[in-house]
C-alpha cells in the first residue's frame, strides 16, 4: 500500500512534503496458536502474551525522555492511506511483532518479525545505526514506537525513520524493498565557505556508496577533509539491492552540499554526512580494501568462469565414465542370496548365518525391543564386538531389493555424534538384517517411564534435548539428502555410556527428495507423537520431526508420557495438561 510521508526537520532544515497519517487507535494483544492437540479453544489462551505486551507498552511510556538525545529526532514519518482490516487482528499481530522485535533488537542492533499466519499478518523492522549503543538503540526503538503508534493508528503500514534508528511494518513482505518513491532528503545548516568542502563531501559519499554493498553488515562510517560521513543499508536487501539504495541516496544528500549537514533515507538505507563528528572515532573503517575489492572481484568473476567453464566439462567426462561403468555392472547377474560390499559400496556386508551364530538364532532372550520396522536383538560377533541387529522382512520383488540397496547405502553415509551408525547389513530372501552400533543404555523411554525413571539429573535431561536437535538438524540440513525421520519418539533415541543421545531408525522411513517440500505419503508415525497435518491429512515436512520432538522435550521435563491410558481422561494427554497448566500460570500471574 502506497504510503504518504511526513518529514519532522531539526532547526534550519529544507521543507519536505507533509503526509496525511491516520488517527490513533487502541491495539489488542494477540493469542498465540495452541500447544495440545486437539486444539485449544482462544479464548483459553488469550491472557498469554500480556506480559511482553506490557513490558512493550511500559515501554513506550518511557520513551519520550529518549526522545531528548539527538540520536532519537524524527526525521520522516509515513503512514498508509488505508486501514488494516480486519483490525483487531492485525494489531493482534503488529504487538507480537513490535515486542519481538524489541526483545532481539539489543543484541546486534537489527531485528526483524513477523506473523504470517494471523488473521491479518503482520510485517516489521527495526534497525539502529551501527555506531549507537544496544542501550541506547533500544531507548531509540521505543522513541521510534511511540511515534508511529501515535501517529499511524490502524493504519496497515508505517515507517518512522530517527537519526538513531528506523522502525517500518507492513501487512505484507517488504524485508527486500530496497526504494521507494517519497525517498526524502534532508538538508541543514548553513553553507560552509570554500569550495574544498563540497568536493569533499561528493568524493566521501561515492566513496560510502561504492564501498558499503561490500562492507560487513552493509555498513561503513568514514571520515576525511574535515567531513564526516556514515551510511548504511537494511542488513536484509542484500549487497544488490543496498548498491541500488545507496545509488539514488547519493544522488540525493548529493543536493545538500555544501550545507554543513545533510541526510538521505529511504525504504533500504540512510546516508548522512556532517562538518562535526557524530560517530565515535573508533567507528570508522578503512574504505580502500572495499573499493579494491570491487575490481578484484571483476578479476576473479572472469578466471572463475573460465575455469568454472573447464570444470564443468571434465565432471560431464567423468559423470559419463561412471554412468558407462555403472551400466555394464547392471548387465552382470548376481549369484547368492547375500549382498557384497563391493556392491554396497558402503558398509560392511555380514553374512547371514554370522548374524544368526551371533544374536543365538535371534533368540528371545537376546532381544532388546521391537517397532514399527522391526525387532532388533542383541549380537555377539566373532571378533567380541557387541552389535544390535534389525530384522526387516521385505517384498522379494526387483524393485524391493533395489529400494533396500539404495536406502542402505544412504543411510550408511549418515556419520553423526547424536545419529545411531549403521555398521553394515545382510540379506536372505525376504529377509533383511540391519547391524548398528550397540547402545548399553537402551532407549530414553527406559529412564522416564520404565524401572529406571527418574534416575537422570536436569543436566542429563538437557544435554539429550541438546543432542537431539543436533542430529534432527543434520537430518534436515546438514546431509546432502533431506531425511524426514517420521517416528521421532523416546523409544527411538537411544543413550550411549555417557547419557548422550543417539537417534534411531532414521533411514527407515521414506526420504524427501531435494525438489519436494511437502509429500502425501502413507501414515508411518505413532500417535500422540505425530504432527495433526501429517496424520490427518498426511502432508510431510520436516516439520513433522520438529513437532515430534517438542513432545518428546515435555516428556523430557515432566516424566510423563504423550498418551497415558492409566490416567483421568481430562489429563490423559500431555498436550492437554500442558495446556491447562499454561491457562491457571496465566491466570496467576494476572490476578
Amino acid at each position: 500500500p502506497a504510503i504518504q510521508h511526513k518529514s519532522i526537520h531539526p532547526p534550519s532544515h529544507h521543507p519536505c512534503r507533509a503526509a496525511l497519517v491516520q488517527n490513533p487507535a487502541a491495539t489488542a494483544i494477540s493469542p498465540p496458536p495452541s500447544l495440545r492437540q486437539p486444539a485449544v479453544p482462544m479464548h483459553r489462551m488469550a491472557c498469554l502474551p500480556l506480559l511482553p505486551a506490557l513490558v512493550l507498552a511500559l515501554a513506550s511510556a518511557l520513551a519520550p525522555s529518549a526522545v531528548a538525545d539527538p540520536q532519537a529526532i524524527l526525521l520522516n514519518l509515513g503512514c498508509s492511506q488505508y486501514n488494516a482490516t480486519p483490525t483487531a487482528a492485525f494489531l493482534v499481530a503488529l504487538n507480537s511483532t513490535f515486542a519481538k522485535l524489541r526483545a532481539n533488537l539489543s543484541a546486534g542492533g537489527f531485528a526483524t518479525a513477523s506473523e504470517p499466519r494471523a488473521a491479518a499478518p503482520a510485517f516489521a523492522l527495526a534497525q539502529c545505526r551501527p555506531y549507537v549503543t544496544g542501550r541506547d538503540c533500544v531507548a531509540c526503538f521505543d522513541a521510534a514506537a511511540a511515534r508511529i503508534r501515535a501517529s499511524c493508528g490502524a493504519a496497515n503500514g508505517g515507517r518512522a525513520i530517527l537519526d538513531g534508528c528506523v522502525i517500518r511494518y507492513e501487512s505484507a513482505a517488504f524485508f527486500d524493498q530496497s526504494t521507494l518513491p517519497g525517498n526524502t532528503q534532508l538538508c541543514n545548516g548553513s553553507a560552509v565557505a570554500g569550495g574544498g568542502f563540497d568536493g569533499a563531501v561528493r568524493a566521501l559519499i561515492g566513496d560510502l556508496a561504492a564501498a558499503v554493498p561490500r562492507a560487513p553488515r552493509l555498513a561503513a562510517a568514514a571520515a576525511g577533509a574535515g567531513v564526516y560521513a556514515m551510511a548504511q543499508c537494511v542488513e536484509t536487501v542484500g549487497a544488490g539491492g543496498c548498491a541500488q539504495c545507496l545509488q539514488v541516496a547519493s544522488r540525493n544528500i548529493g543536493g545538500c552540499s555544501p550545507n554543513s549537514d545533510g541526510r538521505a533515507v529511504d525504504a533500504g538505507c540512510f546516508m548522512k554526512y556532517s562538518d562535526k563528528r557524530f560517530f565515535p572515532a573508533n567507528a570508522t573503517v578503512d574504505l580502500a580494501a572495499y573499493l579494491r575489492s570491487g575490481k578484484s572481484r571483476g578479476k576473479g568473476a572472469i578466471i572463475g568462469g573460465i575455469l568454472g567453464g573447464v570444470a564443468f566439462l571434465l565432471l560431464l567426462g567423468l559423470l559419463a565414465l561412471l554412468w558407462i561403468r555403472r551400466s555394464r555392472k547392471l548387465q552382470k547377474p548376481r549369484r547368492g542370496d547375500i549382498l557384497g560390499a563391493t556392491e554396497l559400496q558402503g558398509p560392511t556386508s555380514f553374512y547371514y548365518h554370522d548374524l544368526k551364530v551371533a544374536t543365538n538364532n535371534f533368540s528371545e532372550k537376546n532381544k532388546l525391543g521391537e517397532g514399527g520396522f522391526g525387532d532388533v536383538f542383541k549380537g555377539l560377533l566373532k571378533n567380541g564386538k557387541t552389535v544390535a541387529v534389525k530384522r526387516l522382512t521385505v517384498m522379494q520383488t526387483s524393485r524391493a531389493k533395489a529400494d533396500f540397496e539404495s536406502e542402505v547405502k544412504l543411510i550408511s553415509n549418515v556419520h553423526h555424534r547424536n545419529l545411531v551408525r549403521l555398521l553394515g547389513c545382510s540379506r536372505k530372501g525376504s529377509e533383511c538384517l540391519l547391524v548398528y552400533e550397540y547402545m548399553a543404555n537402551n532407549s530414553l523411554d527406559k529412564f522416564l517411564f520404565g524401572e529406571r525413571r527418574g534416575t537422570l539429573n536436569w543436566k542429563q535431561r538437557f544435554n539429550i534435548i541438546v543432542g537431539m536437535a543436533r542430529g534432527l538438524a543434520y537430518l534436515h540440513e546438514e546431509f546432502h539428502v533431506c531425511i524426514i525421520h517420521r517416528d521421532i519418539k523416546s523409544s527411538n533415541v537411544l543413550l550411549d555410556d555417557d547419557f548422550q543421545p543417539k537417534i534411531a531408525d532414521f533411514g527407515l522411513a521414506r526420504l524427501l527428495p531435494d525438489d519436494h517440500s511437502h509429500l502425501s505419503t502413507k501414515f508411518a508415525g505413532t500417535l500422540g507423537y505425530t504432527a495433526p497435518e501429517y496424520a490427518i491429512h498426511g502432508q510431510l515436512s520436516e516439520k513433522v520431526d520438529t513437532y515430534s520432538f517438542g513432545v518428546v522435550i515435555l516428556e523430557i521435563i515432566s516424566g510423563r508420557k504423550s498418551n497415558d491410558t492409566r490416567l483421568e481422561p481430562e489429563t490423559q494427554y500431555l498436550l492437554e495438561s500442558v495446556s491447562i497448566f499454561l491457562l491457571k500460570t496465566c491466570l496467576f500471574l494476572v490476578l
